[in-house]
Formats: C-alpha cells, structure tokens, sequence
C-alpha cells in the first residue's frame, strides 16, 4: 500500500467536499467571510496589524479549476489572514531563551519536528516573532520539490521563526483546514507553478503566497473535515509503520536466512553429492583448500577456500569514452546504474562489490556490464554457481575489511583473500533455490502490504 498516496488522496477529497458530507443547515461560507472581513478591519483599526497593499493578480497565478459544493467560497488568502509576516534574519545560537523554528523544522507531511532546535535571546525578536497556538508557518525558500512546504504550530514549546518561513494568523478559520490545503496536491501544484527558480533553490515570496486561492467551506464543515483528516492520518501513519516494522522484520529474516545457506543449515545435504574438494582439485589440480578459519562446523562434503581462487576480480574503470547516448551495456557503480556504454568489462552473471562508500551493497547482474572504478565486478569459476558467490557476498560484512578512517574502501587484495565456504555442487543448487523461493516469497509480502 502506497501510504504517501493515500495520505494525498484523503487531503485532495477534502478539499473538494468530497469527504464529509454538506449540511444543507450551515451557515454558508460567505457569510463567514463577512465576518472574517469585519473582524479583519477591527484588527487593523486597533493597529494590530497592518493593512495589505492590494495589487492586480498576478497572471502566473493558476485558478482554482474545480466546481465547488453549494455553500462553499473562494477567497485569496490574504483576505482571511492577519497580515503575512517573515520570521527573524537574527542569526541563531545554539542556547538561549527561546527556540527558532527553521526551515528544518517543517517536516514533508504538514508537521513541526523538534529535533534539531536553535535559539535566540533577542527580547524584540522574541516580541515581533513570538508564534501563537495554530499559526502556520510557509516555508518560503526551498529546493523546487519542497518550497511552500506547511506546519501548524501547536505551541508544544515557546518559539520564534526564521526568515525563510512566513507566518500565517487565519482569522475564524480553522487552522488545521488551512493546513490541510497547504498539503493537498491542487496547492502543491500551484507552488510548482508560481515559484521562481535560482541556483539550486525555489521561492515564492509573500506577495504570491497572499493570491493563493483557498477554498473556504462552512465553519461547521471545516470542523467535520478536519476531524475526519485526522482520523484518517492517524490510520495512514498506524499502516506505514506497521509497514517499516514489517521491512524490518523481513530484512532481518533475509539476514538470517542467508547466515544458515552458508553454514550449511538451510537446506539437507546428501551424502551421495560430489564433495567440493574434488570438483575444484578437478578444475585446478594444484588446488590446496584453506583452514576452516570463522567456519569451523562445517557439514561433510564442504570445504574452504579464498575468494580469489573461485572468481576473477574486475576493476572498474573510467566511463569516459565508453558512454553513449544509445549504449548497449549499463554502466555500473556501487550503487546502481549510471549510465550506458557501448562497451563491456564483466560478463552476465557477475556480482558487483563496491570499492569507495557504498561497500555493502552487492548487486546481481544478468547482462555484459562496464563497470566504473568505484566498484569491482566479481564472476564465479566453475566451481560455484553465480547466483551462489552473490548471496555470500550478500551475507558478508565487507566493511570489516576496511582499515580507512574516512570514506570507506575495499582493495582488489582484500576481496580476494575474503574466506568462502564451498558446498557440494548439487547442494549449491539447492541451496539457491531455496533462497530464491524465500526471498521472493518475502517481497510478495512487501508489495501486498
């Protein structure tokens, strides 16, 4: 199950009308209006906020395109908030009187996280900035994906805000409806539209942010709505993570079971299998096998050996002159593809070990690849099936083998003196299928959930 759909798909019906259903005895929004714009001009006679400087629409500005329920309004957003205030360009301290919520602290689902604080102890900050239970905060600048970014606050601790966020005071309307707009899919869309791009980040400044077209329900309604929401939230987060839960799990049951396919406690052995000595004295007839070393329990028919001896070793080299738009090979990195050559260093059925950072992540290969010199390519002799040598290196903790104090790293040497226990051919096969049929079994679970 797709929690993070799902959560979308429960905001973009409410802001539709379409979760809750209308009462056709509530006060219609644009009465509430009314009394949201006297309200406002009380605020502004009292001086306690200013009044906006009307301007034309700007014409990047997409409008709300869906026909709204009876009873229900538009309206800019400005006209139902206290003025849209930026937060302190004060720099932060790492102690002092009151936290300074960041940019950070606004989390990709409509929530303040406060792990990671910073402080201030400027008595006019604290006065000008000081936030009020159920303000939201807009997170001006951001990459393109995450600019426009909402939170409520809920005043689970005193606190100011940073200059990348804009305070928004709605005035009779619930906050919580407000933020459930500012987190529906029709709102992100039309950050993406209104948003003005720089070097590595977006923003959208408050003359923008004050034309954002709000679908306004009646009061009674928003209060239906926002008790739905938060009933289905709570079920979408119970889901995701008995989800993560479950993936741990599993990846500890993966773990497990190939500990036991390389202690020969996965699958039964049958005394009548070709012992491992003779078929790798066949192939190599100077073959000497090695001491048992960490595997001392060996099952009958088994036998020890370094990785050098069963496989050859790639180095991956440079991709440059081997990539092509319309390469016929992938090329390879420790995490993945990258790209596409024209060219190939390792043949089908190799297992890349990554050499620079990303050192525990073996990953099978069915095709010719190219792989770059931040991975190794590792291909099995005859002596061991390819699918045998991945689901070792897949239980094996390569970074024990790193001696570097910084990014971690692997040398061909190293890899190749790595101690591989060795079945009985026919056992290999056995034991493969049997990882197969489990690990498939396990990410069928994974997709159904």
């Amino acid at each position: 199950m797709d929690t993070k759909a799902l959560r979308q798909k429960i905001l973009d019906l409410a802001i539709h009308g379409k979760l809750v259903p209308q009462d056709p005895n509530d006060e219609p929004a644009s009465v509430l209006l009314e009394r949201i714009k006297a309200e406002k001009e009380r605020l502004i006679k009292e001086g306690k906020i200013k009044r906006s400087k009307k301007s034309a629409k700007s014409s990047d500005t997409p409008h709300y395109e869906n026909v709204l329920p009876d009873g229900w309004c538009l309206s800019n957003l400005e006209d139902i908030v206290c003025e849209l205030k930026y937060g302190t360009s004060e720099k932060s301290l790492s102690v002092g009187k009151i936290a300074v919520l960041r940019m950070g602290n606004i989390t990709n689902v409509g929530t303040i996280d406060y792990s990671n604080l910073v402080y201030s102890s400027n008595n006019e900050d604290i006065k000008l900035y000081s936030l009020e239970k159920d303000d939201l905060l807009f997170n001006r600048t951001n990459s393109s994906e995450w600019v426009g970014k909402t939170a409520i606050y809920k005043k689970e601790q005193p606190a100011i805000y940073a200059g990348y966020l804009i305070r928004i005071r709605p005035i009779l309307i619930f906050s919580d409806y407000l933020n459930t707009v500012m987190n529906s899919s029709y709102y992100r869309n039309w950050c993406y539209n209104v948003k003005t791009d720089a070097v590595n980040q977006s923003n959208i400044n408050a003359q923008k942010l004050s034309q954002l077209m709000i679908p306004i329900p009646p009061l009674k309604e928003q209060e239906r709505i926002v008790v739905e929401v938060a009933k289905w939230i709570s079920l979408i987060d119970t889901i995701k993570n008995s989800k993560e839960d479950l993936q741990t799990t599993i990846k500890q049951a993966k773990s497990k079971i190939l500990n036991l396919a390389i202690h020969g406690k996965l699958v039964p052995q049958d005394p009548n299998d070709e012992p491992a000595i003779e078929l790798l004295k066949r192939i190599n007839p100077d073959f000497t096998p090695c001491d048992n070393g960490h595997y001392t329990q060996l099952p009958e028919g088994w036998a020890i050996c370094k990785m050098k001896q069963i496989t050859s070793i790639t180095n991956g080299k440079s991709q440059k002159n081997v990539e092509t738009l319309n390469g016929i090979y992938p090329i390879y990195g420790s995490g993945g593809v990258i790209g596409r050559a024209n060219q190939y260093l390792c043949i089908a059925g190799s297992t890349i070990i990554g050499r620079k950072g990303t050192i525990n992540n073996p990953i099978f290969v069915e095709e010719h690849f190219w792989n770059v010199d931040t991975a190794f390519g590792l291909k099995a002799n005859d002596a061991i099936l390819d699918k045998y040598l991945y689901y070792f290196c897949l239980s094996f903790d390569f970074s024990k083998l790193d001696k570097s104090t910084a990014m971690p790293s692997l040398t061909k040497t190293s890899i190749g003196n790595v101690l591989i226990p060795i079945p009985p051919y026919k056992e290999q096969e056995r034991i493969v299928a049997k990882i197969d049929m489990v690990l498939d079994t396990m990410n069928e679970i994974l997709r159904a959930v």
